[in-house]
């Protein structure tokens, strides 16, 4: 199979089920940020993997694997090709969401109470699962925008705003383990 098929060098792409829109339309706008939510993921995993962290690596990776569950949902309209193509979709993840939140709570056991905002950094892990989160972000906006044109699950808005939260703790969780404090946000100086 060729990586190039030439059929988008117009702008256009292919949608899961059929049809075709322009490359900057809401839908692959919103697919195309929980794409690259999932690749940031795949980079902050990699000096997990090279240190043998093997439980962060492992939950990451399964969140990897739900992204693209949900980029599948997102890449195919409703309607779309009859329910033809919705038979093929992989289930949505809707049990993680209730997973991730005893994932958060497992690892708040570990960390300080969180008195003030801090800064995004301290260890290389902690900073590239700060940076996913706010690619998170961006993702649950993109879908939030395609939502106010065509419905989308709920579930997969819920899955976006508690990742968010879970990389956010699992950052905190990062520098903890490696020995680093979080660098508060003290305002102005």
């Amino acid at each position: 199979m060729k990586i190039y098929t030439r059929t988008g060098d117009e702008g256009e792409t292919g949608l899961f089920g059929g049809g075709r829109v322009r490359k900057d339309h809401l839908r692959v706008e919103a697919y195309g940020a929980v794409d690259e939510l999932n690749a940031s993921l795949g980079w902050a995993t990699a000096p997990l993997e090279e240190a043998g962290e093997v439980q962060m690596l492992e939950r990451l990776r399964t969140l990897q694997e739900d992204l693209f569950a949900i980029g599948a949902h997102l890449a195919t309209p409703d309607g779309a090709g009859g329910n033809r193509a919705a038979a093929h979709l992989p289930p949505l993840p809707v049990d993680r969401i209730d997973q991730m939140e005893s994932w958060i709570d497992q690892a708040d056991e570990h960390l300080p109470p969180l008195r003030t905002f801090v800064l995004p950094g301290g260890t290389e892990v902690a900073a590239r699962l700060h940076l996913s989160r706010t690619v998170c972000r961006r993702a649950e906006r993109r879908v939030l925008t395609l939502h106010a044109e065509t419905p989308v699950a709920p579930e997969i808005l819920a899955y976006l705003n508690r990742l968010s939260d879970l990389l956010f703790t699992f950052a905190r969780l990062a520098n903890v383990q490696a020995g680093r404090t979080d660098v508060p946000w003290v305002g102005r100086r």
